[in-house]
């Protein structure tokens, strides 16, 4: 049974605890956070009852075999290498970092512990972009050569997480992190990538609006967009839609999961809805069966010792298109070489 410390329980850490408690081998036997109330009510729920304010603490005084980092950005750094200098094995909540010094300085303290790190990078996992990458994978529609991935919403994500609108930088950090992992995931790295972006919503200070193109490694053109501030006839929060043209046809991804495969002259319709956990509700389901899918990643990484997917090095490169995106937005860019912001 290998044992973990989780660290922030928060609003999102919730997923985190449900999603462990229905992973064989494997439990979550510490808890920490500053805030002692919310720490207090996590243990009560989860039935954790060794709890910690401090993080360094938990970890001089437990037996663990790995930290679940489920805390804000600007603490993850001191935490990583608290966590590597012990020699556990570390989970990162994303943005794994506000920069990509940062970045690097975990990867490397991990590297030189020996210590396996992984970025809780988990939009990838949802269920219907992994049909899709079985379908690319099984060469459906041919050579790929154009892609898109969205995300438009009206959505109040600031309600359960306020802090969204008091950062400098919103949605490219917060979203559109994750759909340049999808694009990344689908359609390979990144050479070049220009960004244009947009503040609506007068209520906060970042941007809630970005666009993003990127010439890929493979050859193929993409899009990212994303919104928060799309008012749909019907709100598809939290899904993403999916455009991908191959040599010898078409795949869509379409509101409330429908994926459309047209290939040399025959369509195939499919549904590929994410599985509805007990603990789950919608429409957060999807976002909560991709956190129950890439923990389980983890601990079958661990069992096997094999670098995760989303492994801390393999998130420089998606933190690298994030940096790309906010430099090309700022300076008007029309192109922003990924290699050299890497």
């Amino acid at each position: 049974m290998l044992k973990g410390g989780l660290i922030g329980c928060g609003f999102f850490a919730h997923n985190h605890l449900h999603a462990w408690q229905e992973i064989d081998g494997v439990a979550i036997t510490a808890l920490c956070d500053r805030d002692e109330a919310r720490l207090k009510q996590a243990g009560e729920k989860f039935g954790v009852s060794r709890l910690y304010t401090d993080a360094a603490q938990m970890i001089a005084r437990e037996t663990l075999d790995f930290v679940d980092i489920a805390t804000t950005v600007k603490t993850h750094r001191p935490l990583v290498e608290l966590a590597a200098s012990a020699g556990l094995p570390v989970i990162c909540q994303k943005p794994f970092a506000e920069n990509l010094i940062d970045a690097r300085a975990m990867v490397d303290a991990c590297d030189c512990a020996g210590v396996t790190l992984m970025v809780h990078e988990n939009f990838r996992w949802q269920a219907p972009l992994r049909a899709v990458r079985a379908l690319l994978d099984r060469d459906r529609i041919g050579e790929v050569f154009w892609g898109r991935v969205s995300f438009r919403s009206a959505y109040d994500v600031f309600s359960g997480q306020p802090y969204l609108a008091t950062s400098d930088r919103f949605i490219i950090e917060d979203l559109g992190i994750h759909m340049l992992d999808i694009a990344r995931f689908l359609f390979g790295d990144v050479s070049h990538l220009s960004a244009a972006t947009r503040t609506v919503n007068p209520r906060i200070r970042g941007e809630d609006v970005a666009t993003m193109l990127m010439v890929h490694e493979s050859g193929v053109n993409s899009i990212c967009d994303c919104s928060y501030a799309t008012s749909l006839q019907e709100e598809l929060f939290p899904q993403t839609l999916l455009e991908i043209d191959g040599s010898r046809g078409t795949m869509r991804l379409s509101a409330n999961y429908e994926l459309t495969i047209h290939s040399e002259g025959v369509t195939e319709k499919h549904m590929v809805a994410p599985v509805l956990h007990d603990w789950a509700s919608r429409p957060w389901h999807n976002i909560q069966e991709s956190v129950y899918n890439i923990q389980q990643h983890w601990v079958a990484c661990l069992a096997s010792q094999r670098a995760p997917e989303t492994s801390g090095r393999d998130n420089l490169k998606t933190m690298a298109l994030v940096a790309a995106a906010y430099q090309s937005a700022a300076d008007n860019l029309a192109s922003v070489d990924v290699k050299a912001v890497a």
